[in-house]
């Protein structure tokens, strides 16, 4: 099957059409046909190769400081992420991990800042970490307890980060912490946080179904100059939401390349294995399956590139991306799973690759915003449109 088919599509450029043939013609000469092995290692590496072949140059806003422009191209960083993920689950990781760990400081760094470690993510150099998540604070993340005293031309940092990827190899950390500026959610400063800085410790490594480098931090009186806080004092939660923004969209792109893959695999699969005197794809039941596959998947693509074209248009996708996410994830688990099915005994043999996809996607509707939080912001925003809508009520 022609598996580019959607970049004929009105959303794209010519120079989106050929960065994705280029990566994709890349990733089947450069990558790794495996995933084993260890993952921290192979996680540097696809880092450096990402960064020395100049794809990292996508996940990164700013010309000065080596990225392919001055804002991030959401439809470019979308089909790099679905294109990557379609062909190696960490490469994806890796490449989406140095956008999101770097985005602050892209978004509200000062020159100093970005000159000191945009240039070093972009070429594979450092390792980028994002780390807003807590024991007690995952989709409400105002509730975070991890706290930043200033104290005369430092910060103090106290408390934990949990679920953090690239936790344990990254170079430098974007930590969310408490600043008390005001309650809640406006109370908050970002910060960057060097890795081997005195008082910060990786307390945890955490394995997941699907390896990939992940930890708990925990920090104990670790001091941090202030000239490494990240934009103003207590603006550190719109930040985080910003830069989450910046990359939501681009999950929902993962999630359609390891679907894409997945069908790709029960094709192959269902027109080679014997049934019944044919093959399993002569089976209306097999038909009807790969029928719901391929439409749960056009479906998807079709929300996800029109919230990133949306997004490069300069209007704000609070919504659509929250449609993206939720449709691409959510029909991404449907479609690998119907994929294992097909492949029957052998698609749950370990190392078979549509059984690494479906330790791959499950993940993808729980972080970056679970599906239960991208339902919550669609109702959110109709009903705010609907408010908006109606005119005052007479005060007859």
């Amino acid at each position: 099957m022609d598996h580019a088919q959607h970049l004929d599509w009105p959303f794209f450029e010519p120079h989106h059409r050929t960065l994705a043939r280029e990566l994709d013609a890349w990733c089947v000469q450069q990558l790794p046909r495996g995933h084993e092995g260890d993952v921290d290692a192979q996680c540097r590496a696809l880092v450096r190769a990402l960064g020395e072949a100049g794809w990292l140059a996508h996940a990164v806003g700013g010309r000065a400081w080596g990225g392919a422009r001055d804002v991030i191209d959401t439809r470019a960083l979308c089909l790099l992420r679905e294109t990557l993920a379609r062909h190696h689950g960490l490469a994806d990781f890796a490449f989406a991990m140095q956008g999101l760990g770097s985005g602050a400081i892209t978004l509200a760094g000062t020159e100093a800042q970005k000159a000191r470690w945009l240039p070093e993510v972009v070429a594979g150099r450092a390792i980028a970490a994002f780390a807003l998540s807590e024991p007690e604070a995952g989709s409400d993340v105002a509730a975070m307890s991890c706290a930043a005293r200033a104290e005369g031309d430092e910060y103090v940092l106290d408390g934990e980060k949990t679920w953090i990827s690239n936790g344990g190899i990254a170079d430098f950390y974007v930590v969310f912490a408490r600043s008390g500026e005001a309650p809640g959610a406006r109370g908050i400063s970002a910060f960057i946080v060097e890795a081997g800085t005195p008082g910060f410790h990786i307390a945890e490594r955490i394995e997941v179904i699907a390896p990939h480098p992940l930890a708990r931090l925990r920090f104990e009186g670790c001091r941090v100059p202030a000239s490494q806080r990240l934009g103003a004092p207590g603006e550190g939660f719109k930040l985080a939401m910003r830069t989450l923004d910046v990359f939501r969209t681009s999950v929902a792109a993962a999630a359609l390349g390891f679907a894409r893959r997945a069908l790709e695999e029960a094709l192959r699969r269902t027109t080679v294995r014997k049934v019944f005197g044919g093959v399993l794809a002569d089976l209306q039941l097999t038909q009807s399956k790969l029928a719901l596959m391929a439409t749960t998947i056009d479906s998807a693509a079709l929300l996800t590139y029109r919230a990133a074209w949306q997004r490069d248009q300069g209007r704000g996708v609070t919504r659509e991306a929250a449609m993206a996410k939720l449709a691409a994830t959510e029909g991404a688990q449907q479609v690998i799973d119907a994929a294992v099915q097909l492949w029957g005994g052998q698609g749950v043999a370990s190392g078979v690759t549509v059984e690494r996809l479906y330790r791959e996607i499950r993940a993808l509707r729980i972080y970056e915003g679970a599906s239960e939080v991208q339902q919550l912001i669609i109702a959110r925003e109709l009903l705010r449109e609907e408010t908006a809508a109606k005119p005052p009520a007479s005060s007859h």
